[in-house]
């Protein structure tokens, strides 16, 4: 018996009067390889994943968010297929009541093994939905739903939560970044320009959100804590379906 353990795992026998056994679990590749394919995810996000498109960086925060295009370009490196299930549904017509629930499955085309799975769900009780019509948004709930649980799959498949944080959703509006209370970077600037004019906002509305959420005329009067909340904002807006 000792001797089939043995085999399985590493064992080291224990002295004293009764004797015991601690199983050690050996590793199922080296930490150089471990090294070379964390090595080699880096490089390809900074080499063929684009900021604002591909994953969001706010500015206060440690690691950039991983946004759809991002997730599914890493589908496409790491050679995954997709298998999207709806698990739980709520749709309540008479009270307008609508939530989804979400697995996706990746599954390794080279040896048909599933890598991965991941849980994603939206309803229109979110902040984001929960002043909208809520029989014009069950399609963008399910989407939304979709994409939380396409992310959540390819992080864990992939391993890059070391490099990408959780959801837009979910990060913390309140927290604190340093030196908040001073102005603008030229940087989150920029930021704010660029996303504004991908997701086709015009000058003057965006300009109307800044001065009903910070009182403010112009984005150069922004502090950086205001201007991250509003890169928050906008990324967000940009990620709806």
């Amino acid at each position: 018996m000792k001797d089939t353990i043995g085999k399985l795992r590493n064992v080291i026998p224990m002295s004293g009067k009764n004797e015991q056994i601690a199983i050690v679990p050996s590793l199922a590749i080296s930490l150089q390889e471990a090294k070379v394919r964390i090595n080699m995810l880096e490089q390809f996000v900074k080499e063929f994943m684009t900021e604002g498109i591909d994953y969001g960086q706010i500015e206060g925060f440690d690691k950039p968010t991983l946004l759809k295009p991002g997730a599914e370009k890493l589908c496409d490196i790491f050679g995954f297929s997709k298998q999207v299930s709806i698990i739980n549904r709520i749709e309540n017509w008479e009270k307008g009541i609508f939530a989804y629930e979400v697995k996706v499955t990746l599954i390794s085309k080279q040896t048909g093994l599933m890598e991965a799975e991941g849980i994603g769900t939206c309803n229109n009780k979110e902040k984001a939905y929960i002043n909208q019509d809520p029989f014009s948004v069950i399609n963008t709930l399910l989407k939304m739903a979709k994409k939380r649980a396409l992310i959540d799959a390819v992080l864990s498949a992939t391993r890059a939560s070391g490099i990408f944080t959780q959801d837009i959703e979910d990060l913390p509006k309140s927290a604190s970044i340093k030196g908040g209370d001073e102005p603008v970077t030229e940087r989150q600037l920029q930021m704010i320009f660029r996303t504004v004019k991908e997701i086709n906002m015009l000058p003057e509305v965006a300009r109307e959100l800044m001065r009903m959420q910070y009182n403010v005329e112009h984005s150069t009067m922004l502090t950086k804590q205001q201007a991250s909340s509003f890169i928050q904002d906008l990324l967000l807006l940009k990620e709806q379906p």
